[in-house]
């Protein structure tokens, strides 16, 4: 059995990468989510933190994922997402001021949408911010 398996990791404007992997761990609605070879289908929501790919040379491909969904079938995974960013990137201070905004939006809601909007928003800043801070 090989220890690889295809993944697909694609943003709503593009591709962010495709090809082997040997396991990737990226954030779902339970918490952390390991895939690796032969994972049994699936499909699973997908939240805002960090994605991580290890490739077959050892390396380590991270990426911060906004919402999305993700799909594994017959030894391929087919990740799909709002955005998908290289912790290099992230404009920290845009990233700060996101957060601030999102902040200010879940104390100012006016309705279920809003303070769930407002919510997911904080998360994506503060997933922007600790990938960011962590290649300083």
């Amino acid at each position: 059995m090989s220890a690889e398996f295809n993944v697909h990791l694609l943003s709503a404007d593009k591709t962010f990468y495709e090809g082997k992997c040997v396991s990737l761990i990226l954030p779902s609605l339970d918490g952390q989510l390991g895939i690796m070879a032969h994972h049994s289908s699936m499909v699973a929501a997908v939240v805002p933190g960090l994605l991580q790919c290890r490739l077959s040379d050892g390396s380590t491909l991270e990426a911060v994922v906004s919402n999305g969904l993700v799909r594994v079938a017959n030894n391929d995974v087919l990740l799909l997402a709002d955005t998908l960013e290289r912790p290099e990137e992230i404009d920290e201070n845009r990233a700060r001021l996101a957060a601030q905004t999102a902040r200010e939006a879940l104390l100012h809601q006016r309705s279920q949408q809003e303070y769930l909007q407002a919510q997911t928003d904080l998360s994506r800043a503060l997933s922007r911010l600790k990938a960011a801070g962590k290649r300083g």
